[in-house]
């Protein structure tokens, strides 16, 4: 096997909320659509920036289960079912397989800080828990844990259906390390919006993207353009979003993208505690912006 399974533009899908805090799944729904409709690869519901540290289990397997409904096999549905509990993550991700997932995002457990020899347990066991496809989720400033290359080669050498990373490390040497001594079907995704052109350079395949809930013909134009070596015309799209990317970031994720959705009408402006709205000034800020980029 020598074909990367994942390639492209996959959107970290935020999970809308009413008023009252409960999923709003018919805004959820109509956002699935206009990523489908705008051609991306994939959908990850139930990552960070689908808060779902704050959704409980129940709502956490019916999120994933309608979602994977409502793709009905038109892209790819990657499960977020990551946990600092690896027997829960296990069980969601087992939840996730029976529902009908095209594989899962696993991100470092969080707070407890394994040892490397922990984060290669924890993994394979989820991983040998499934058959579908593993995407590892390494991102050591939400989890104060790097998932080390060597920890990661072991992972894919023991795990067969571990076969793609979301690589938001920051760390674009570590990124280049993995790619030069990973499997040539092994897929090295950014997991930073800010970092993805430079990483198709240095041989990777895709993001899975938070600014591509609002913009996602334009992050899809701008990967395919890199992945097919025009980065001339890749590059001008990259600089045109260049503030968009910084602002979207301005407060903790999801809290602005979020608040551009609600902006374009696409979902109430609803979080649940500890995230919580901008500040004024921020507000203002990222109004100013999307407003020049006609996005609202």
């Amino acid at each position: 096997m020598d074909e990367k399974k994942f390639k492209g533009v996959f959107t970290a899908i935020i999970t809308p909320f009413k008023t009252d805090e409960s999923v709003d799944y018919d805004a959820l729904g109509k956002l699935i659509e206009f990523q489908i409709k705008n051609g991306v690869a994939g959908v990850v519901p139930c990552g960070t920036t689908g808060e779902s540290p704050t959704l409980n289990h129940d709502e956490h397997k019916k999120v994933i289960e309608f979602v994977i409904k409502r793709v009905n096999k038109r892209c790819f549905v990657i499960a977020g079912t990551g946990s600092n509990c690896t027997k829960e993550a296990v069980e969601l991700s087992m939840d996730a397989e029976r529902a009908g997932a095209d594989a899962l995002l696993l991100v470092n457990p969080y707070y407890n800080k394994p040892t490397q020899e922990g984060l290669f347990l924890h993994f394979k066991k989820i991983a040998d828990s499934v058959k579908i496809p593993v995407v590892v989720y390494n991102i050591k400033g939400r989890t104060g844990v790097n998932v080390e290359t060597p920890t990661l080669m072991r992972i894919i050498s023991a795990c067969p259906n571990v076969i793609a990373v979301k690589e938001a490390s920051g760390d674009l040497n570590q990124m280049k390390d993995v790619i030069s001594k990973a499997p040539a079907y092994f897929s090295v995704l950014s997991g930073d919006d800010n970092m993805t052109l430079s990483l198709i350079k240095a041989g990777g395949v895709g993001i899975i993207s938070v600014a591509s809930n609002a913009v996602p013909s334009e992050i899809v134009k701008m990967v395919d353009f890199a992945l097919g070596g025009d980065f001339s015309e890749a590059e001008k799209i990259n600089s045109s979003l260049a503030s968009f990317f910084e602002n979207i970031f301005i407060e903790t994720n999801p809290i602005p993208i979020k608040f551009v959705l609600a902006q374009k009408r696409m979902c109430e402006e609803v979080y649940r505690l500890p995230m919580c709205e901008m500040t004024k000034g921020h507000k203002e800020k990222v109004s100013v912006l999307i407003k020049q980029m006609g996005l609202i």
